[in-house]
C-alpha cells in the first residue's frame, strides 16, 4: 500500500511511502484482537474493591432468639447478610485482574488492527514536525489541514515530544503517543491514525 506524505499545511510533500505488507497488509485475526483488547482493559483494573463479610462486622455475637419455639425462622447472628448493616454475601475482595499473552499473539493483534486501519484508508502519513511551545490552536490547525480533526484521532510519534503532547492534552478526541506506546486497544479505539513519517520504519525493524 502506497501513501503520500503530507506537510503540516495539508499539502503533499511529494514523497511516497510503501507500507510494509507484513504489518499493514495481513489478513486480520479478530480473535487475536479480542484477546489483546481484553487483556489491556483487564490490566487497567485496580482490583481494590472490598466489602465486609459477616466475620468482619462489629456487631454483637449474641444469639438473637431461641432456636425453637419462636414462631419463625431460626437466627444465630445479627451480622447475617439478610439484615440491614449485616455482612455482604459473596461481596468483592481485592484481587489482581492481570493476565498474560504471548508476544507473538500480541504482535499479531497489533498488526491486525493496523491492517484494518489500512483497509479503511484511515491512515495519514505526516512529515516530521516540531512545535516551539505548547499551542493547542496550532495543533488543531494541523489536524484540520490534513483532514484528521472532528473524530477520534490517534497520532503516533517516532519519539517523545513534550510540546506536541501538551498541545493535544485538552483535546478529548485526540490521543498522542510514541511508537513505543502503541497497542491494539488504542489503534482500534481511534477512527483515524496519523503516523509521523519514520514510525512505519521503526515498526518494521521490530518484527520478530
Amino acid at each position: 500500500m502506497e501513501l503520500s506524505v503530507y506537510r503540516i499545511d495539508g499539502t503533499e510533500s511529494g514523497k511516497k511511502v510503501v507500507l510494509d505488507e507484513r504489518i499493514f497488509g495481513i489478513t486480520p485475526n479478530d480473535h487475536a484482537i479480542y484477546l489483546d483488547v481484553k487483556q489491556y482493559l483487564a490490566n487497567q483494573r485496580q482490583g481494590t474493591s472490598k466489602s465486609k463479610d459477616r466475620s468482619e462486622i462489629a456487631y454483637s455475637t449474641k444469639k438473637m432468639g431461641r432456636q425453637k419455639g419462636g414462631g419463625g425462622a431460626r437466627h444465630g447472628s445479627i451480622k447475617s447478610g439478610i439484615y440491614v448493616g449485616g455482612g455482604s454475601i459473596f461481596g468483592p475482595k481485592p484481587r489482581c485482574y492481570r493476565t498474560k499473552l504471548n508476544k507473538k499473539l500480541k504482535q499479531l493483534a497489533r498488526f491486525s488492527a493496523l491492517s484494518y486501519k489500512a483497509q479503511e484508508n484511515a491512515i495519514v502519513l505526516l512529515e516530521p514536525f516540531t512545535m516551539d511551545a505548547p499551542k493547542t490552536k496550532e495543533f488543531i490547525k494541523i489536524l484540520d489541514n490534513i483532514k484528521a480533526n472532528g473524530r477520534k484521532t490517534l497520532v503516533v510519534l517516532p519519539e517523545i515530544s513534550s510540546n506536541i503532547y501538551l498541545s493535544s492534552r485538552n483535546l478529548p478526541e485526540v490521543k498522542v503517543i510514541t511508537v513505543d506506546e502503541i497497542n491494539t486497544y488504542t489503534i482500534m479505539n481511534a477512527n483515524s491514525m496519523v503516523l509521523v513519517d519514520g514510525v512505519q520504519e521503526i515498526l518494521a525493524s521490530r518484527i520478530k
